[in-house]
């Protein structure tokens, strides 16, 4: 092996934007080449009664398993199989309704091909992914998806690199296309997503997140500051909502408050009624609101906590920022 050049020699720059113009123009060859094939592809997929199985041995093998992921997360069941394991039992996985997308930028992957007829008995569709449109895999498919490249950006040619990228596109471009064929929403994606910050965004609920019950703030407006104050402290919210007899709304007090009536020489906290000096009409929100609707009426209104009513203006809840962000909300 000749010696390396001192790395202070080396232009790591130019090296990696040759790469970057390699795989460029493999993906504007494989791109211009999605015809027939790849609509066949989305149409047996769209109107298959199972699952999409990807798989394929080697770096094919972790671009099989990524493809996977994406199907699946945009509405299409899909899972990876290794095929040295299908071959060893991992086969039963697959049911006759499956469709099966095999990746073999060769085409003539040993594990591959002894999957076949076994697939074949069982009346599996095959789509084959692979760069040699005359390969064993490519001929013996039902459907062939060519992302042969120009060059591989390895200047060795051995290393799979605009091939791989390539066939990650194409796996891209399948499940985009028939996520937008399905009409899949934001919504349908947060619900494969409940641990995400956009699943959150758009599945929690203020009641999921709001303090009920004996855990709300309460007092009632002939109550003095400092009941008020006792009720706060208890519920540690740094709030209270003053209620009518009937739990209606009338008016809010936070720390906030009690910093100005602080200032107040006019304002006893022992003798002055909470009416006198509680936010009327104060922001509330609805408890069938989503979570990042209170998130963002705090952020817009410059407030750190609401009170959450009914149709009726009764108090039913009550959270803060603090709980949002526990939440994962903000």
């Amino acid at each position: 092996m000749p010696p390396a050049l001192p790395a202070s020699d080396f232009d790591f720059a130019t090296s990696g934007r040759r790469v970057f113009a390699v795989e460029r123009d493999g993906l504007a060859a494989v791109a211009a080449r999605i015809d027939g094939a790849f609509s066949s592809a989305c149409t047996a997929i769209l109107g298959g009664r199972g699952r999409v199985v990807c798989t394929g041995m080697g770096k094919s093998g972790h671009v099989a398993r990524k493809i996977a992921a994406t199907l699946a997360s945009t509405g299409t069941p899909a899972f990876y199989m290794h095929p040295g394991e299908a071959a060893h039992g991992d086969l039963g996985m697959v049911t006759d309704a499956d469709i099966v997308l095999a990746l073999s930028y060769s085409g003539e992957s040993d594990e591959l091909l002894l999957l076949l007829p076994a697939l074949r008995r069982q009346g599996n569709f095959v789509i084959a992914m692979t760069g040699r449109g005359l390969s064993t895999l490519a001929r013996e498919a039902d459907l062939h998806l060519d992302v042969s490249v120009p060059a591989e950006a390895c200047p060795l040619a051995l290393a799979p690199t605009s091939s791989t990228t390539a066939a990650l596109a194409m796996g891209d471009a399948l499940a985009v296309a028939l996520l937008e064929a399905r009409g899949f929403t934001a919504d349908d994606f947060a619900r494969s997503h409940p641990a995400g910050a956009l699943g959150r965004r758009l599945l929690l609920h203020i009641t999921d997140v709001m303090h009920a019950g004996d855990e709300v703030p309460r007092i009632g407006p002939g109550a003095s500051i400092n009941e008020a104050l006792v009720e706060m402290s208890r519920k540690r919210l740094g709030m209270t909502a003053v209620v009518d007899d009937a739990g209606r709304l009338l008016g809010l007090y936070t720390d906030g408050d009690l910093r100005r009536s602080l200032d107040d020489a006019a304002v006893d906290l022992r003798t002055t009624r909470i009416d006198a000096v509680m936010t009327r009409a104060p922001r509330t929100i609805d408890a069938d609101a989503l979570a990042v609707e209170a998130a963002q009426l705090m952020e817009a209104h410059k407030i750190n906590a609401l009170l959450v009513v009914d149709g009726d203006g009764r108090v039913v809840g009550a959270l803060n920022i603090h709980d949002l962000l526990r939440a994962r909300v903000v």
